[in-house]
């Protein structure tokens, strides 16, 4: 049954979703589309698309794709496979984490896991950007908002407004 495979392959995905479930999208790109083709390429970016305009967190995704491939079963799969089997994890081992205060392996887990969930969150960011064909324009546009982003204060709607204008004009 489609929505058992749906929880498990979500459940799977969920151990390791450092950075939320943006720095996944690989991951459920290649499982989605590439392995069990329930979706096509052009369908999972609109259905990223849709979830980061919509108000709310990233693991909107997550709900979109299981709604898409499954409906109202297949959305409540995927969600409660991203969110319970960690959310349990945690509730289970949070007490003993200040425990384990000063190990190697805790200062170890704790430094590990935040380039990891950088590199996690670029892929995504690359798939998207190679789903969306930006192209070299679109590239540079990208580097220029990053490098501005890094040396000014600008509030981010500037940025968005200057791609929109941008877009709406044909350079890109």
């Amino acid at each position: 049954m489609i929505v058992v495979q749906l929880f498990l392959e979500f459940t799977l995905l969920s151990f390791v979703a450092f950075g939320g479930a943006t720095a996944l999208l690989p991951e459920m790109h290649r499982v989605v589309v590439d392995q069990q083709h329930w979706l096509d390429a052009t369908t999972f970016t609109h259905l990223y698309a849709i979830a980061q305009a919509a108000p709310g967190p990233n693991v909107l995704v997550v709900t979109l794709i299981g709604w898409e491939i499954a409906g109202l079963a297949g959305a409540l799969a995927t969600t409660l496979a991203m969110c319970l089997p960690m959310s349990v994890l945690i509730y289970l081992l949070i007490d003993r984490w200040d425990s384990f205060a000063g190990r190697r392996w805790q200062q170890a887990l704790s430094l590990g896991v935040a380039p990891l969930a950088v590199g996690l969150i670029f892929s995504g960011a690359t798939l998207i950007a190679q789903a969306a064909g930006l192209g070299w324009r679109g590239g540079l546009l990208v580097v220029a908002i990053m490098v501005l982003n890094l040396r000014t204060r600008w509030h981010p709607l500037w940025f968005i407004a200057a791609g929109a204008l941008l877009g709406s004009s044909g350079w890109l």
